[in-house]
Formats: C-alpha cells, structure tokens, sequence
C-alpha cells in the first residue's frame, strides 16, 4: 500500500496528475462511500423498476378501465415529465408535507433524501419498463394465449409462466437500455445532496483543486459500472435465447 500511494505523490510531484484517492486515505474513502452508494442506488432502483414494470404492463393488459386508466395516467406522467423534476417534487414538494417528531421534538423528514432518491428513480424507470414489457407482451402470439387457455390457465397463470417468459426475452434488448440509462440518471441524486459517486467527487476537488484528474477518475468509473450492467444483461440474455423466437 505505502507504494501505491508513493507512486501517486511521485505522479503529483513530477507530472502535476494529483490523484489524491491514490495517497489520501481520506480521500480515497470518500471516493469509495460515494461508489457504495451508486452501487446500492442503482441496484434498488433496477429491481424495484423491474418490479413496477412487470405489474404495470399486466395491468395495462387488465379487462377493467379502472385499473388501465391509473397505470396509463402513471406511464403518461413519469416519461412526459422531466427526471429531475420529478426527483425535486419527491423531494421538496412531498418530502415537505412528510414529516414527523424526532425525541427532541423536532420535525424531521420521514423518509430520507436516498430513499426519495430511490422512489423517484423506480417509478421513472419503471414507467418506461412497463411501455417495454407491454411491447414485448403483444409481440406475444394469440395462438398461444389461445393454447394457455384451452390447457386450464387462469388470466394471471397465462401472465406468469407463458406471456412473461416469452415476453421478456423480445424486451431484453430495450430493457438493458433503459437499465443503462437508469444506472447514468442516478447521477441526478447529486441534486438533493445524496454522497453518490459525483457528489463525493465534487467534494473531492472542490477541497483538492484537481478538477481534471476526478473528471477522469468519475468518466471511467461509471464506464466500469455501465459494462458491469451490459455484461450481466448479455449473459442473461443469451440464457434466455430460444432458436428462431425472439432475441
């Protein structure tokens, strides 16, 4: 470790490259609680989205108006509306309204800026999550629904074991999009003070002054965890393959 943190302060001295979360043990943990926190963001905000996204697209599916008119309305708002906008409302508009007395009697939020954080990112992607799986549901057959049917299956069966297996493998590719992009917007939690990765780097250079060397340090680090997500989808996606169906 005493090498690795000499080789960077000979970079700092010889070159001007001041990479302080390579000799900084300071710096380097608020690098690292800043990456943690990415890491969780975007890991709760993936399944709870994935989660929105599969009960959203059945209910879109669903016989009775009054349960396809809020899930069309939900879908309608979260992709017209801008993210941040969304992030702030969670955060300022009803995180004001949420509060309660802490033992000192103090008003306090109820629920925290990396839980606002996490709500409005799942109901954002998961509103472009259930325009993808309905997509991917109505690419679907009839012939098979038909078969579903015929064979015993209930509406919510069928839904379970034959339309969303099917349906996922079509929407796989669209999916690991919006995941992508999902992983890149959690970078807006910057805005209510969440420690992300941008938040504990801006902390970084604001103190250090080395704007050029974080910059860099942040561009490849959410490189890193971008190709995490395309490999991991990758491989789900040739699990999943069928032969001549699908992707």
């Amino acid at each position: 470790m005493e090498t690795v943190e000499t080789f960077f302060q000979w970079l700092r001295q010889s070159h001007g490259i001041n990479l302080t979360i390579g000799y900084d043990a300071w710096d380097r943990a608020q690098f690292l609680s800043g990456l943690w926190m990415t890491v969780k963001l975007s890991v709760l905000s993936i399944l709870f989205s994935l989660l929105v996204g599969v009960v959203g697209a059945w209910a879109q599916g669903a016989q009775s108006r009054l349960l396809r008119l809020p899930v069309g309305l939900f879908v309608t708002f979260f992709r017209n509306t801008p993210p941040l906008v969304q992030l702030y409302f969670f955060f300022f508009a009803l995180g004001s309204i949420l509060r309660v007395q802490n033992d000192a009697g103090m008003s306090v939020p109820m629920i925290s800026a990396f839980s606002w954080a996490v709500i409005s990112l799942t109901l954002f992607a998961g509103a472009l999550n259930t325009e993808i799986f309905r997509s991917g549901i109505d690419a679907v057959p009839k012939s098979t629904l038909e078969a579903a049917e015929a064979l015993g299956f209930t509406r919510l069966q069928t839904y379970i074991y034959v339309v969303l297996p099917l349906a996922l493998r079509i929407s796989l590719p669209s999916l690991g999009t919006n995941l992508v992009n999902l992983v890149k917007t959690t970078t807006l939690a910057y805005a209510i003070a969440v420690p992300e990765l941008l938040y504990s780097a801006a902390q970084i250079w604001s103190e250090q002054l080395n704007v050029r060397e974080m910059m860099t340090i942040l561009l490849l680090s959410y490189i890193l965890l971008v190709a995490v997500l395309v490999w991991i989808m990758g491989r789900w996606e040739r699990s999943l393959r069928i032969p001549g169906y699908g992707v």
